[in-house]
């Protein structure tokens, strides 16, 4: 029995540190990459504004193939949402349009179902480069609700997603400057 009381101690210890580190822990992350495209500013806009031409260039939607896509209303313009439900990898999701400033900004919400729910935020930036090229900053945010947020403290979200961040604009850059 005092076996029993020791490890039911020992656990209740562990829950109660983890809870008070969660008062101190960061409640999100905001993280982006950024690369130089040599196309025009208008052009790169042009291809990023519609979210089915991530198929092409963003590794998460690449990393299932075969996922089932579902798609509301007009690709392009705010409001439209793309939907997916895909593997382990990709997960379960929509990406909505919520700001299209034109020539200049795609800001997007995106609601995951699946492995976790969260709601996060995207943003693509243009601003024009030199010799008529276009500098593309690719953002991302979210946060956890106490007492999740504890696992801010075990990860290092710019590490996990900053490197996929950077393929897929790599992967952006070599499909617009063919």
């Amino acid at each position: 029995m005092n076996i029993l009381l020791i490890i039911l101690g020992i656990i209740g210890g562990i829950i109660a540190l983890l809870l008070i580190l969660a008062l101190f822990s960061k409640k999100g992350y905001s993280i982006h990459r950024e690369i130089v495209i040599h196309k025009p500013k208008q052009d790169v806009f042009d291809y990023v504004r519609f979210i089915k031409n991530q198929d092409y260039y963003n590794k998460w939607v690449m990393m299932d193939p075969n996922m089932k896509k579902k798609f509301k209303g007009t690709d392009g313009t705010v409001g439209f949402i793309y939907g997916w439900n895909g593997n382990k990898q990709a997960g379960e999701g929509e990406q909505e349009i919520k700001t299209l400033k034109d020539g200049e900004r795609v800001d997007t919400e995106i609601r995951f179902v699946r492995p976790f729910a969260a709601v996060g935020y995207a943003d693509l930036v243009l601003t024009s480069a030199p010799g008529n090229q276009t500098h593309v900053r690719w953002g991302m945010s979210s946060s956890m609700k106490y007492p999740m947020n504890v696992m801010m403290l075990f990860m290092n979200m710019d590490k996990l997603l900053g490197k996929d961040l950077e393929t897929s604009l790599n992967t952006l850059k070599g499909i617009l400057e063919k």
